[in-house]
């Protein structure tokens, strides 16, 4: 309890922060018994209170302490405290109202669980209590307000007030990196780093879609479906401080999405990271980030994915490769395919097969059309397929495309 009486007032304030209690440490003094007041200082560490029974070097003893004041809360946390307010005189006060506010930089919050409504009177020698409780979601300094008014057997009107400050901290760090796929998927790698002095146990990181998504999260041992299965971090997830751990998500276009190139590429809005932790005392945080966003990639006129290939080939063998060609522009286009094949050189690994100069036809706006084309492998190694080219034949504009797929080409014979 923290008295925080004023001179001539009849009531007095106490406010406590309510908080779960931690172990007393045991302040072990290592001493020989042959020592100089040896023999003293081995009786002290066997008498002393806070010794664990059975262990007589480990740092922490069997009894629980108290907090012996405000100290600091990280974010996410709920922030709860005791209210008293005492007659200590031997008079009756009247209409007795007790308020409690919480000032942060940008607000000033009502934490009082009474009603507004004045107690009509409080004898000597007795309390009015309340224990407020508040979910910080704010950084920095925090002022808890407390005011009393009363009125005195004569009629007197008095009033004081209290102010307590505590500071916020930050408990995680989270950084976050988007990866854009050819298929249409986002994966997202969120950095959370245990910025706290003391272990934290991750209870549950999850990430909320916006509604034009679909997320599956990559951070179990299966294949993510089941709510049971182990994460990659096993089943203990303790996280110390100053460690780092990231997690992984798969995010997918609703398929309603896709037939609408424009509509897709306006989804920068991606969800909210959900992050719940406890304290090692089984304190419970929670924190949500806001909205992640990211660019979406532009494709230009004309987007040119991979639909199937090969992982592997055998040196000196055809292979096909399908491709869909996607109108991005908001026009027709007339198109011609144009297959180069690079300049040969030992670097040379693959070969175009089939008729460069194809004409593909008009490609109305938002549609597709997928190709087959062939090509030879003559190097081993990793290769890269390039050198495909299409003209559009109305505005005689070519666009290049290069480094479209890998495969890896196996020498059988080595």
């Amino acid at each position: 309890m923290e008295p925080t009486r004023e001179r001539d007032q009849l009531l007095a304030l106490k406010v406590m922060r309510l908080t779960k209690p931690t172990l007393m440490p045991f302040n072990l003094i290592l001493a020989d018994d042959q020592d100089l007041c040896g023999t003293e200082i081995l009786g002290q560490n066997k008498n002393d209170l806070s010794k664990p029974r059975g262990l007589n070097y480990f740092p922490l003893g069997d009894l629980l302490t108290l907090p012996q004041n405000f100290g600091n809360i990280v974010l996410g946390e709920t922030f709860s405290s005791y209210i008293s307010v005492h007659n200590d005189s031997n008079q009756v006060c009247k209409e007795i109202t007790l308020k409690a506010d919480l000032q942060t930089s940008s607000q000033r919050l009502s934490l009082s669980s009474r009603n507004s409504q004045p107690v009509p009177e409080l004898l000597p020698d007795h309390s009015i209590d309340d224990v407020i409780h508040h979910e910080v979601k704010e950084l920095g300094t925090h002022i808890l307000v407390c005011v009393v008014s009363y009125v005195t057997n004569t009629g007197e009107n008095l009033a004081f007030r209290k102010f307590f400050k505590f500071q916020v901290l930050k408990p995680l760090d989270v950084k976050t990196k988007f990866y854009n796929a050819e298929s249409d998927e986002v994966y997202l790698e969120a950095q959370i780093q245990n910025i706290t002095p003391f272990p934290i146990y991750m209870e549950n990181v999850s990430l909320e879609p916006s509604p034009q998504y679909k997320v599956k999260q990559l951070n179990s041992a299966g294949d993510g479906k089941k709510d049971t299965e182990d994460e990659v971090f096993c089943r203990i997830n303790y996280l110390s401080p100053t460690d780092t751990r990231q997690y992984l998500y798969c995010l997918k276009p609703k398929p309603e999405l896709y037939p609408e190139i424009k509509q897709r590429k306006g989804l920068n809005n991606i969800g909210k990271l959900d992050i719940v932790w406890k304290t090692n005392m089984g304190e419970k945080g929670r924190l949500q980030t806001s909205q992640l966003q990211r660019v979406a990639p532009g494709y230009g006129d004309i987007k040119l994915t991979v639909e199937s290939l090969p992982d592997t080939v055998s040196l000196e063998c055809i292979f096909d490769v399908t491709c869909r060609i996607t109108n991005c522009c908001e026009r027709t286009m007339d198109l011609t395919l144009v297959l180069q094949n690079p300049n040969s050189s030992p670097s040379t690994g693959l070969m175009w097969c089939g008729i460069s100069g194809k004409q593909l036809g008009k490609l109305p706006q938002n549609e597709s059309i997928d190709i087959q084309l062939t090509l030879l492998a003559v190097s081993p190694g990793l290769q890269s397929i390039s050198g495909l080219r299409l003209t559009d034949n109305f505005l005689k504009r070519t666009y290049e495309h290069d480094d479209i797929a890998q495969i890896f080409v196996i020498d059988e014979q080595t």
